[in-house]
């Protein structure tokens, strides 16, 4: 029986969230996918896709649709981005200062109501556990406090995500290693 294909993850972030700028975590709204210049060149550069996974979100449900229309992705809730609780909907410029903390402190503040960063991990680290094991490239369009979990358990430790930078539209680029390890390929790369 031959080997089993390695899986690629190809992690793509929504396009722009309308958020009206208010937070969004679970709150669920659309996405402006009007660049198409820009969305054709993201469906280029990934290439041929053997798998496509959707956050039930509906601004990865219509970024999944512009890059391929005539595909239905399968939803995974676990892949939702981050329940910011009492802060949903509540404008960007009045939520509160948490002051200075520490990559640790910051991964385990939880909002009133919602969850930490720490939470969002645990939620997704099994999910991305059954995506690596389908083999093969699976294309994922998610939201950024996923991607930083993704980016975070390749290197061993779930927090060090908070440190990456996940912009609409980019793609973030792992493969699954025997044992439970990943390769990094690349970490918000841009296409135009």
């Amino acid at each position: 029986m031959p080997a089993k294909a390695p899986t690629e993850l190809l992690l793509i972030r929504h396009a722009p969230a309308l958020t009206e700028g208010r937070m969004a975590g679970r709150r669920d709204v659309g996405a402006d996918c009007s660049d198409a210049r820009r969305v054709e060149a993201l469906r280029r550069h990934i290439g041929a896709v053997d798998h496509h996974w959707v956050s039930p979100a509906l601004r990865c449900r219509q970024t999944a649709a512009a890059l391929w229309p005539d595909v239905a992705p399968a939803q995974d809730a676990r892949l939702w981005e981050q329940d910011f609780g009492a802060w949903e909907g509540v404008a960007f410029a009045d939520l509160p200062d948490l002051g200075a903390l520490s990559t640790a402190e910051l991964a385990a503040h939880r909002p009133p109501g919602g969850e930490s960063f720490a939470d969002l991990c645990q939620r997704v680290a099994p999910a991305l556990t059954a995506l690596s094991q389908l083999g093969g490239r699976v294309a994922v369009v998610v939201h950024a406090g996923v991607i930083r979990t993704a980016v975070g358990l390749a290197l061993g430790n779930a927090e060090q995500g908070l440190a990456f930078q996940v912009v609409p539209l980019s793609l973030t680029r792992l493969t699954a290693l025997p044992g439970g390890l990943w390769s990094i390929g690349c970490v918000n790369a841009v296409v135009h």
